[in-house]
């Protein structure tokens, strides 16, 4: 048990980076682990809750793969993967939608508020927030953002809500499924936010895959693409990152890749002097 002291320093460590970011709008990505285990999803709720509270204001982008795959297996629908992207035909769409805007969405929402949030859910269909187009055939109707109007969110920002946003998007004609670390890249961008955070299944960037202890603690993003060319960035981060890069190119200060099975990594991450991802910046 930490010592009175300790939590007193641990106070007074804080003090400073509340100072600096009260007022500014953060960007959360909420999935993987930190999603699915009871334990840690508790932690991350606690967290935004209390980043809320002392002023900064928290707007968190979620998506929901496991959920929508359980669901697919349930109505005897297979889940297909194009290039790691979930292929969505017509059926996978209506699940995805349901799912994301309406299951996921609303149990965020509702264990935000439980917890002593005051949380509202948004998807990007409402206020016409993620416009888009088809990304490629070969996806079905997985999309491109064409357009964000972060006035839906700004609106629950100003009148003191946790924005939850699922990330559906409004097609000419159609919905589409869209990739929650773009959605929330382009948010972020859309909300002149301080900072993005990204939770994810590991550590933050390794520059040796399978030694946990090589993290890399910071990165300018000039230095992405040799990274991916000596295949430290590789699969599925190379998007990730690419992201994260357009993210700063739009004007995010900074880009934090968090390990979501550390609980509370985002208070760590935010609120002490330790830092525990990869945070990816541009040019000192």
């Amino acid at each position: 048990m930490a010592s009175h002291a300790q939590q007193a320093k641990t106070l007074v460590e804080a003090l400073p980076y509340i100072q600096k970011f009260t007022g500014k709008t953060i960007v959360v990505k909420y999935g993987g682990n930190a999603m699915i285990s009871e334990e840690l999803r508790k932690a991350v709720m606690s967290d935004i809750i209390l980043l809320s509270l002392v002023g900064i204001r928290v707007v968190v982008v979620h998506g929901g793969g496991p959920e929508i795959s359980d669901m697919l297996k349930k109505i005897g629908h297979e889940s297909k993967f194009v290039d790691g992207l979930r292929y969505t035909d017509e059926t996978t769409m209506d699940i995805v939608q349901s799912i994301l805007c309406g299951k996921v969405n609303k149990n965020l929402v509702a264990q935000l508020n439980r917890l002593g949030g005051q949380a509202i859910g948004l998807c990007g269909m409402d206020g016409q927030l993620f416009q888009a187009e088809c990304l490629d055939e070969k996806y079905g109707l997985v999309g491109k953002i064409t357009g964000v109007n972060p006035e839906p969110v700004e609106n629950a920002l100003m009148t003191g809500y946790i924005p939850v946003v699922a990330t559906v998007a409004q097609g000419a004609d159609t919905a589409y499924n869209i990739n929650a670390d773009t959605a929330a890249a382009k948010l972020a961008e859309a909300l002149h936010a301080e900072k993005l955070i990204l939770l994810t299944d590991v550590r933050g960037l390794l520059r040796d895959p399978h030694d946990e202890d090589t993290l890399i603690h910071v990165l300018h993003t000039y230095e992405v693409p040799a990274l991916v060319a000596q295949g430290v960035i590789s699969g599925g981060m190379i998007p990730k990152m690419q992201c994260c890069v357009d993210a700063i190119a739009g004007g995010v200060e900074r880009v934090h890749i968090l390990d979501g099975r550390i609980p509370h990594s985002i208070l760590i991450e935010l609120l002490s002097d330790e830092g525990i991802g990869t945070m990816l910046k541009r040019e000192d």
